[in-house]
């Protein structure tokens, strides 16, 4: 793992990332220079071509990471990268070759007969693509950068730990095995259990171990100078909370104390300069959606008021930053008689209130667009935790610890929770999504938010978690 602004990257992911950058930025240069006439020779020239492969080579990496190509699976499968690839050489071929050619190749500076032709281009990023990710991928698949991990524990939290590395089958770090101290019983399988009589740091010594992770049901009474030899010969000693989170990149709320929150490091959302920058980026991105978009808004509109009866806007009450209440915009996607019988409660799959050009507004998250308003007015911010409703919030807070945490932040259309799991409609959902929420309010940053805002891409464009 790389942990890069107090967030974990795959290493071979972001190998990945770094060889198909510069692979790609190398060959788009190399092909204008070889076609190019003299003039691109000059100094001027050479730095405008090499600035605009880079620029435009970037590009492509970060419509790959939209696109979740860099994802773990999609790095280590290529037949499932295949049909993501193909929808990014659909969206960014033409922006590409026309950037390409203005860019490169502005004021004469080749032989119009001598330029690339537009799928020339196209096929030359394919190329270095595809050859990239066959040299490494292969060392995906051989578990590139493995981390050897030794547990200190075999109890449940030890248990849960087996099965989450079972779930997280593409992960890079490797558990060797689980060491039993104290009276706890085991849980997990003998066959991972280790034992022969021999201390912890030459256990750690013959099985190659970096980690070790103290996982005890009840650490009191606990060997500490088992532990210290190992730290003191540099193997990294971490706790059983922070390596789940770093493995998950969510919190574990069920072994959630207070006094790990309070010693942990992060939540720094507050500072100045992360305020500034946030606000920065909220209005930047919002307006630059709603240039984008004001098409969208008034079929949207249109369709609306032809489907049903009933206003094309509706507002609800949510809660917002410190408990504070709002009224949220959205497109109407339900009857107006919606919860006339019932009360409030949580949309469900197939819903029948919601009307047929409702269905598809949330499936395509146009229905989430006119929250667009709530950000430029400061009630929300595009990256953040979704608002509930005051009717749910009060029922979740009484149900799940540390629930009203979330609400230290403003709200936000799209979430590090609502890229990474479905639409919740349970409290067990809502228990999952929290877990990500805190994640990202303790590990926020500028360039998190920004990933963030990428990678809501994939979850429109395949649907995921619309409901």
């Amino acid at each position: 793992m790389i942990r890069i602004f107090r967030h974990s990257y795959s290493a071979s992911s972001f190998l990945l990332f770094f060889c198909e950058t510069v692979v790609v930025a190398l060959a788009l240069y190399a092909a204008a220079s070889y076609f190019a006439s003299p003039a691109l020779t000059s100094g001027l020239a050479v730095s405008r071509a090499a600035g605009v492969a880079l620029i435009l080579s970037l590009f492509n990496s970060l419509l790959m990471y939209s696109m979740g190509l860099y994802d773990p699976p999609h790095v280590a499968s290529f037949r499932r990268a295949l049909p993501r690839l193909i929808g990014c050489v659909v969206i960014g071929a033409p922006l590409l070759g026309h950037s390409l050619s203005i860019g490169m190749f502005a004021s004469g500076d080749v032989d119009q007969h001598q330029t690339f032709l537009f799928a020339g281009w196209t096929a030359l990023v394919v190329g270095c693509v595809v050859g990239a990710r066959l040299v490494v991928m292969p060392l995906a698949r051989a578990r590139l950068g493995t981390r050897r991990v030794l547990v200190v524990g075999a109890g449940k939290l030890a248990a849960d730990l087996e099965y989450l590395m079972t779930e997280l089958g593409h992960s890079p770090t490797q558990v060797v095995g689980y060491v039993s101290l104290g009276s706890e019983s085991p849980e997990v399988p003998q066959t991972r259990l280790l034992n022969g009589g021999k201390s912890l740091l030459e256990m750690a010594r013959e099985l190659g171990v970096r980690e070790i992770v103290v996982a005890l049901d009840d650490r009191r009474g606990m060997p500490l100078q088992p532990l210290l030899e190992a730290r003191m010969e540099g193997i990294a000693i971490s706790s059983y909370l922070s390596f789940w989170e770093r493995e998950t990149r969510r919190l574990n709320l069920r072994a959630l104390d207070p006094s790990w929150l309070i010693y942990a490091d992060g939540f720094r959302i507050s500072t100045l300069t992360n305020t500034v920058l946030k606000r920065v980026l909220d209005v930047a991105a919002s307006l630059l959606l709603l240039f984008f978009t004001l098409p969208l808004f008034l079929l949207a509109a249109l369709a609306i008021r032809l489907d049903s009866q009933g206003p094309v806007f509706y507002k609800q009450e949510r809660v917002g930053r410190y408990g504070r209440n709002f009224y949220i915009y959205k497109f109407r996607t339900m009857r107006v008689d919606a919860e006339s019988v019932g009360g409030p409660q949580w949309a469900a799959v197939a819903d029948p209130r919601i009307t047929r050009i409702g269905a598809f507004l949330r499936r395509t998250r146009i229905d989430e667009l006119p929250q667009i308003l709530n950000v430029l007015k400061g009630e929300m911010s595009f990256v953040g935790p979704r608002p509930e409703r005051p009717f749910f919030v009060a029922s979740l807070a009484k149900e799940i610890p540390y629930y009203s945490e979330r609400h230290r932040v403003q709200p936000g259309i799209t979430g590090w929770a609502q890229i990474n799991y479905p639409y919740g409609a349970s409290i067990d959902d809502a228990k999952a999504k929290l877990a990500y929420d805190l994640y990202y309010i303790k590990n926020f940053s500028f360039f998190f938010d920004l990933l963030i805002i990428l990678s809501t891409a994939k979850v429109v464009l395949f649907q995921k978690s619309a409901r």
